[in-house]
C-alpha cells in the first residue's frame, strides 16, 4: 500500500453527480447557504467599519467564524457518526436560521453592539462547524464511489462561486437596503437547506445500530486517525498545500490595494478570477485524471500555484494578476477536491464524519495559522518577500509528493465485513464493563515465523483502528512454535462493535493473510474484569 496512485481508468463526468436528483437538490441548497454565509461576513464587517478599533473588530469577524471549526470539528464529527446525520443537519440549520433571524431583528432595531455581533457570529460558526463533517459524510450516501471526485469538485465550485458572488451581492444590498436585509437573506439560506434535507428520504437499514456513547466515539475517532497511515498521509498532503496556499487569500486584499492600486471593485474582480479558475478546474479535472496519477496532479498543481504567487510578487500589473489568478483557482480546487475525495473514499462509514472532521481541522487550522504567519511576515518584510517565501514553501511542498505520495487505495475493500464468530462465553459481561483483554493463540512453523510477525504488524494497526487501546504480539515461552496476540479494548460494548461492523474487507484480507501462515486453528480468549464494579 505504499505505491504511488495511478490514473483512474474511467473518471466520472464533472457534472455527473448533478444528474442524481437528491444530490442536485442538496448541492443547490448548500450553494445558497454558502452564498448567504459570505454575505453575512461582509454585512458583519460593514457594521463594524465605523467603530473605534475597527481594524481589530473587523478581523475578529473571521476569527469568530473560523474558531469554532478548530474547537469543535472532532466533537462535531463524533455527533455526526453517533446520530442520524440527516436529522442532525436539519436541527443545526434550524438553529442557524434562528440565530440569523435574531441578528436581523436586532440589527433592524439598531441594537447590535460589537460584542453581541461577534458573539452571534461565533454562534453561526458553531453551527457551521457542526454542519461541515455531517454534510461531507452524507455525500457518499448520495453518489456512487466512482463519482466522489466529481462530487468533491462540485463542492469546491460551490465554495468558490459563493466567495465570488456573496460579497458582491452583499455590497449591493448594503448600499440599497441595509445590513439587516443581508442578515435576513442569510437566515433564509439556512431555511432553504433545511427544507432540502426534509425532502431527502435516504434508504435506511431495517435495524439501526445502537449509537455509540459520545466520549467513546471521540476516543475511537482519534484512535482511527492515529493508527491509519493512509489517513495521516492524506492529512499531510492537505497541510503541505494549505499552509503556503493560505498566503494568497491572506495577502490578496493588500496586493489589490497596495501593489495593484485597485479599490473594492477591483478586489472583487480578483476574487472572481479565482472563482472562474475553480469552475474551470472542475470541468477539466476528470479529463486530466485520465492521463495523470493523483500524485503527479498534486505535484503539477502545487508548482502552478507557486508560480502564481511569484507572478503576484514580481509583476504589479492588474491584467496580469487577473490572468494569473485563474490557474490559481484551478490549482486550489484540484488539490483540495482530490485530497477530500481521497478521504471520503477511504474512510469506512462508521468513522467517516470523525475522519472528515479531522480533515476540516487541518484545513481550517492550516489556513488560520498560515494567514497569521504570512501576514506577519508581510508586515515585517513587505508583500514581495512574503509572497516569494510562500511560493518557495509551496514548491518544496509540491516536490515532497515524491517522498510522501498519497497511498494507493484503488481496489482496497472499504465495505463493512462481519466475519468474526460470536463470542461463546460462560459469563455475561456488562456492556460498559471493562477493560476487556482479548488473547489469540497461534502456532507457526519456524520457516514462516518472520513473515508471520511482519503480517501481524498490519493486523495490529487494524485492531488499534477499530477499537484496541493497546496491542502486542508475544512468543509463548512454554511452546516452541507458539505466538500470542494480546489486545485491550475499553469495554465489552466496544469489542462487540469490532464484531458488528467496524471491520472492512481490507481488515479481513490482512487478517486472513496472517492466519494463513499459522498452523491449525487459532484459539481466542476474552478476559473480563474480575471486579464487575
Amino acid at each position: 500500500m505504499s505505491a504511488p496512485m495511478t490514473p483512474t481508468a474511467q473518471p466520472a463526468s464533472a457534472w455527473a453527480p448533478l444528474r442524481i436528483a437528491a444530490f442536485r437538490g442538496l448541492w443547490l441548497a448548500v450553494l445558497a447557504s454558502n452564498v448567504g454565509t459570505w454575505m453575512q461576513t461582509v454585512g458583519a464587517q460593514w457594521l463594524l467599519v465605523d467603530q473605534p478599533n475597527a481594524p481589530t473588530l473587523v478581523s475578529l469577524v473571521q476569527t469568530a467564524s473560523l474558531l469554532p471549526v478548530l474547537l469543535l470539528a472532532l466533537p462535531a464529527g463524533a455527533l455526526a457518526d453517533t446520530f442520524d446525520r440527516r436529522r442532525l443537519l436539519i436541527a443545526v440549520q434550524c438553529f442557524l436560521a434562528a440565530v440569523g433571524v435574531l441578528l436581523t431583528a436586532l440589527t433592524a432595531a439598531h441594537r447590535m453592539p460589537p460584542a453581541l455581533l461577534l458573539t452571534l457570529t461565533f454562534g453561526l460558526g458553531v453551527g457551521q462547524a457542526l454542519t461541515l463533517p455531517a454534510w461531507q459524510a452524507v455525500i457518499p450516501e448520495l453518489v456512487p464511489r466512482a463519482q466522489l471526485v466529481s462530487a468533491s469538485a462540485l463542492g469546491s465550485i460551490s465554495v468558490n462561486l459563493a466567495r465570488s458572488v456573496g460579497p458582491a451581492v452583499a455590497g449591493l444590498l448594503v448600499a440599497r437596503a441595509g445590513v439587516a436585509v443581508v442578515f435576513a437573506v442569510n437566515a433564509v439560506s439556512f431555511a432553504i437547506f433545511a427544507l432540502a434535507l426534509l425532502r431527502w428520504r435516504p434508504d435506511r437499514p431495517e435495524t439501526e445500530p445502537v449509537p455509540e456513547r459520545f466520549t467513546a466515539a471521540l476516543r475511537a475517532g482519534g484512535r482511527y486517525v492515529r493508527h491509519s497511515p493512509v489517513v495521516r498521509r492524506i492529512l499531510l498532503r492537505a497541510a503541505l498545500f494549505v499552509v503556503p496556499g493560505s498566503a494568497l487569500w491572506a495577502l490578496l486584499p493588500l496586493v489589490a490595494s497596495r501593489r495593484l492600486g485597485l479599490g473594492a471593485g477591483g478586489y472583487g474582480v480578483l476574487l472572481g478570477a479565482l472563482g472562474v479558475g475553480a469552475v474551470a478546474g472542475a470541468l477539466v479535472l476528470p479529463r486530466v485524471r485520465r492521463v495523470l496519477s493523483s500524485n503527479r496532479l498534486l505535484l503539477l498543481a502545487g508548482l502552478l500555484y507557486a508560480g502564481v504567487l511569484l507572478v503576484l510578487a514580481l509583476v504589479p500589473e492588474p491584467v496580469v494578476a487577473v490572468a494569473a489568478l485563474v490557474p490559481a483557482g484551478l490549482a486550489w480546487m484540484t488539490v483540495l477536491s482530490s485530497v477530500n475525495a481521497a478521504m471520503q473514499l477511504f474512510l469506512p462509514g462508521w468513522v467517516r464524519a470523525r475522519g472528515l472532521s479531522v480533515y476540516q481541522m487541518v484545513f481550517a487550522g492550516g489556513q488560520a495559522l498560515g494567514a497569521v504567519a504570512w501576514g506577519g511576515l508581510g508586515e515585517v518584510t513587505g508583500l514581495v518577500v512574503a509572497l516569494t517565501a510562500a511560493a518557495v514553501v509551496m514548491a518544496v511542498g509540491a516536490f515532497s509528493v515524491l517522498l510522501w505520495p498519497l497511498r494507493e487505495t484503488r481496489g482496497v475493500d472499504r465495505d463493512p465485513a462481519i466475519y468474526w464468530p460470536e463470542p461463546n462465553l460462560a459469563l455475561e459481561p456488562q456492556p460498559r464493563g471493562g477493560p476487556v483483554l482479548v488473547t489469540v493463540s497461534y502456532t507457526v512453523h519456524p520457516e514462516r515465523q518472520a513473515e508471520f510477525v511482519e503480517a501481524m504488524r498490519v493486523v495490529g494497526r487494524s485492531r488499534r483502528r477499530t477499537g484496541a487501546m493497546r496491542w502486542g504480539l508475544f512468543r509463548a515461552g512454554e511452546r516452541t512454535h507458539g505466538f500470542v496476540e494480546v489486545y485491550q479494548v475499553p469495554s465489552w460494548e466496544e469489542h462487540l462493535r469490532q464484531h458488528g461492523g467496524r471491520l472492512t474487507g481490507a481488515d479481513r484480507a490482512v487478517e486472513e493473510r496472517a492466519r494463513a501462515l499459522a498452523d491449525g486453528d487459532v484459539r481466542v480468549n476474552h478476559l473480563l474484569p474480575a471486579d464487575p464494579d
